[in-house]
């Protein structure tokens, strides 16, 4: 594994691989790599040549009061991690690199970044399109993997991947979950041991709507059920719920009744410092 650094040999490597007639995958990231980020890499190390992991705190998808400073970084551990899932370069530019003096331009994919975490961290997806365009660019991928677990990202990934013509193949990959159900994230290294067990409620939610609606036997309300899990949660001492959503798992527009294509979508603010989010289809495909 290489590790790379400076934005020039990055993309002077990824033309080099382009003019063998070589496949580059890219597995975008902010690193502290857990397990699904492993499983990421692994994935499409069976479908390319050359598989490139960025690295990289993109300052301009944090708002104002956002974790940017405190954001989990450690580069060895994450090159140690990285270089055991045999990926070939470790690509880790530096702030200035990617947003240099007079960078203004942004990139916005407006409706599907409006709701759900676009409501509550304004700007957010215009910051993640913005450095994974940039990304792109810089490593010339044919395709790219994200985790199923920031949904909304991947939808809105997708869109601007269709709108501007991009021949870039964008592949999903399954929430990978700790063996209790919780999803792996990064920020779960914020939490307190007693956090991580009641942040199982996210986890319990998903399964009591999923079985709420395989016993049902006419279709049901999504906000009475958005609602019922909302009560559910907010008796959880120090979760403060940012959203509970039924959406259609294309448009990510509300439903107003449980779908073979909905998603159940959830957000919430543990002891007022830790964000998490969740998400799961309702029914069985």
């Amino acid at each position: 594994m290489k590790l790379v650094q400076d934005l020039s040999e990055m993309t002077a490597l990824a033309a080099s691989w382009r003019g063998q007639g070589l496949k580059i995958a890219l597995v975008p990231t902010m690193g502290w790599f857990h397990a699904g980020h492993l499983a990421l890499m692994r994935q499409v190390r069976q479908s390319a040549d050359r598989v490139v992991v960025s690295l990289f705190v993109n300052p301009i998808q944090f708002g104002p009061g956002e974790d940017l400073a405190a954001y989990p970084r450690d580069l060895q551990r994450d090159m140690d991690l990285a270089a055991g899932e045999d990926i070939d370069v470790l690509y880790a530019p530096s702030a200035p690199d990617m947003y240099p003096a007079g960078f203004q331009t942004t990139i916005r994919v407006a409706e599907l970044g409006l709701g759900l975490c676009g409501a509550s961290r304004p700007g957010h997806f215009d910051g993640v399109c913005t450095v994974v365009m940039k990304l792109f660019h810089q490593t010339q991928p044919h395709l790219a993997v994200f985790g199923e677990k920031d949904f909304q990202q991947l939808a809105v990934i997708r869109r601007m991947v269709r709108d501007l013509d991009l021949s870039i193949d964008i592949v999903a990959h399954p929430i990978v979950r700790e063996t209790n159900g919780l999803a792996m994230s990064s920020r779960n290294s914020y939490l307190q041991e007693d956090e991580k067990e009641r942040a199982l409620c996210l986890y319990r939610a998903i399964i009591f709507a999923q079985e709420k609606v395989k016993n049902a036997i006419q279709p049901l309300s999504a906000a009475e059920l958005c609602a019922e899990l909302e009560e559910h949660i907010h008796q959880i001492p120090g979760f403060v719920v940012d959203y509970v959503e039924i959406v259609d798992a294309d448009s990510l527009k509300r439903c107003e009744t449980v779908t073979v294509n909905s998603r159940l979508i959830l957000a919430v603010k543990v002891n007022e410092r830790v964000r998490l989010i969740d998400n799961a289809r309702l029914y069985e495909l």
